[in-house]
């Protein structure tokens, strides 16, 4: 056990050595959504708390659709004794969704209003097929 704990905190330091610098760092969150079936359409809504519209990305593949958002930065700037330091903090969104059904791209909307994105998109239409074997 001894060896199993010391081989932990190698790897701990390890991973603190190469971990980011303390200058730059980055959050990222997993937004919970809403998903909601309709007739003709999905509907994805989720929260983006501080998310201007211009710094969402949304990316649509099958029935997949990625939701990649960045949030403004924070800065701190402090100024003691000669040096001088500025740290910027950034949260990044994303989220990948699996939708219940095939959905187009072509007709759909997103709307981004008081932090709530709302994607809507259309569902695939299945063609019926023209005609019918009967079996014998």
């Amino acid at each position: 056990m001894d060896e199993i704990r010391r081989t932990q905190e190698r790897l701990n330091q390890l991973f603190e050595d190469f971990g980011p610098s303390e200058e730059w760092t980055e959050k990222t969150f997993a937004p919970l959504v809403d998903i909601m079936e309709e007739e003709d359409k999905i509907i994805v809504t989720t929260d983006l708390p501080g998310v201007e519209k211009e710094d969402i990305e949304l990316n649509l593949k099958e029935d997949l659709l990625e939701i990649n958002a960045k949030c403004g930065k924070e800065e701190e700037e402090t100024e003691k004794g000669g040096y001088f330091r500025k740290e910027r903090s950034y949260t990044r969104y994303y989220r990948a969704i699996r939708l219940p059904t095939g959905v187009s791209e072509e007709n759909a909307k997103a709307k981004m209003e008081n932090g709530v994105l709302t994607v809507t998109l259309p569902k695939l239409k299945l063609k019926e097929p023209k005609k019918k074997i009967r079996i014998e």
